[in-house]
C-alpha cells in the first residue's frame, strides 16, 4: 500500500488556493510521477481540480500515482518535457517538477539533464503563454553551488563551477531561472520560482542516491553508513509536507511573486549528526565509514527563509527527528516489499 504523505497536509488550512475565474482549475504537473510531483497531484485531486500528469518515467514511478489512474479528473501522459506538449484543454496552472534531482541520477547523462532543464522550461513557458497559465519552476539550492556565505539568501549569486560533475544540474537550473525572469519581464508570463533545499519523505526512491535515502536504507539493512568527506559538511533537511505547503502557497500567492523564493528548513546538521540520528531512530547497529568527498560537493547548505516568512507566511513545522519518524517506516516497507512495476498504455 502506498504511504499517502498528503494525508498530513491540511489542504483546508491553506486558505483560498486560487483566484482563477473558473469552476474547476486545471493543473499540469510535469515530473508528476516523481517524489514531489505525485504528491502535488494528490493535493489538487483532493481539491477536485483536474490534473494532467506528465512524466517520461526516467526516474518517476507509476506506483506513486497508481491510486489516481482511475480518477475521472486525473490524466497521465508519458511525455518528455524537452518535446513540445499540446492539449486543446484549458490549463490554469503549471508546475515544472521534471528533472532528476539526485547527483547519481542526473550525472548519468549530463547533457540530457542540462537540456531537460533548459528545453523543458522553454517548451512549458511557450505552453503557459499560449494558455495564459501561471507557471512555477522547481529550482534548487544547487544554484548557490558551494557557497561562501551561510545561510544563503536569494540575493546571493552563488559559487558554481561551470565545468564540474554537478554543473549540468546546477547551471541548468540557473539558466532556467534566467528564462523565467526574461519570459516574465518581456512576455508577461506569470512565473514563480521555488529554490528547493534538501527535501525528504515518503515516496522517495530508496535507490535514488540522496543522503537521507542512503543513510536510512543502509541503517535498515544493518550496513555501515557511508559518509563522503570528513562528515562535517552541513545540509538542511525539509520534510516533504512542509515543502509541498510552501510550493502551493507560492503558486497561489497574491500579489504575484516573480523573484526566487527559498523553501527549506533552516535547521542545519552535519553529515555525522544526520548519520547518528538515523542510526538512533532506526535502532540500528550500523557503524560509519568514510569515503573521499566528491568534486564540488558543497560544504554548507542552509536556507535564509526570511522572504518565505514575509511573503508567504511560510516556515517549516516538522523537525528532522519528526520527519525521519514518518519516513523510516516507508523505507522499511519498500525494502520488504518494493513497489511493483506497473505498466500503462503508451
Amino acid at each position: 500500500m502506498l504511504y499517502d504523505s498528503v494525508d498530513t497536509v491540511s489542504v483546508a488550512k491553506l486558505g483560498p488556493l486560487h483566484t482563477i475565474k473558473s469552476d474547476v482549475t486545471t493543473v499540469l504537473i510535469t515530473g508528476g510521477a516523481g517524489f514531489l510531483g505525485s504528491q502535488l497531484c494528490d493535493i489538487y485531486i483532493k481539491r477536485k481540480d483536474r490534473v494532467l500528469c506528465l512524466d517520461d518515467l526516467s526516474t518517476g514511478r507509476i506506483a506513486n500515482i497508481a491510486h489516481l489512474l482511475d480518477r475521472p479528473n486525473f490524466e497521465f501522459v508519458r511525455h518528455d518535457v524537452t518535446e513540445r506538449y499540446w492539449t486543446e484543454a484549458k490549463i490554469d496552472l503549471i508546475y515544472n517538477m521534471a528533472c532528476p534531482a539526485s547527483p547519481p541520477r542526473y550525472q548519468l547523462d549530463p547533457i540530457k539533464t542540462f537540456w531537460t532543464n533548459v528545453h523543458g522550461a522553454e517548451t512549458l513557458l511557450e505552453l503557459a503563454k499560449a494558455k495564459g497559465a501561471r507557471i512555477l519552476q522547481a529550482s534548487t539550492s544547487e544554484v548557490y553551488g558551494d557557497p561562501d556565505i551561510t545561510p544563503q539568501p536569494e540575493e546571493y549569486h552563488g559559487n558554481v563551477n561551470t565545468m564540474g560533475p554537478r554543473a549540468c544540474y546546477d547551471e541548468g537550473k540557473r539558466a532556467v531561472e534566467t528564462l523565467f525572469y526574461e519570459s516574465g519581464l518581456r512576455q508577461g508570463i506569470d512565473t514563480r520560482i521555488a529554490r528547493i533545499f534538501n527535501t525528504y519523505g515518503p515516496r522517495m526512491d530508496p535507490a535514488d542516491g540522496r543522503v537521507v535515502s542512503n543513510f536510512v536504507t543502509q541503517a535498515l539493512r544493518g550496513d555501515d553508513i557511508t559518509i563522503y568527506g570528513d562528515g562535517l559538511q552541513t545540509r538542511s533537511f525539509c520534510y516533504v509536507d512542509d515543502l509541498l505547503r510552501g510550493l502551493v502557497l507560492l503558486m497561489h500567492s497574491e500579489p504575484p511573486i516573480h523573484t526566487p523564493v527559498n523553501l527549506g528548513n533552516p535547521g542545519e546538521f552535519t553529515m555525522r549528526e544526520l548519520a547518528e540520528i538515523v542510526i538512533e531512530e532506526v535502532g540500528s547497529k550500523s557503524g560509519i565509514t568514510f569515503q573521499p568527498l566528491p568534486q564540488d560537493d558543497p560544504l554548507q547548505r542552509c536556507p535564509d527563509i526570511t522572504q518565505a516568512k514575509a511573503l508567504l507566511g511560510w516556515q517549516p513545522k516538522v523537525s528532522l527527528r519528526q520527519g525521519l519518524r514518518r519516513t523510516i517506516p516507508y523505507f522499511a516497507r519498500e525494502l520488504r516489499n518494493p513497489s511493483p512495476e506497473i505498466f500503462v498504455a503508451e
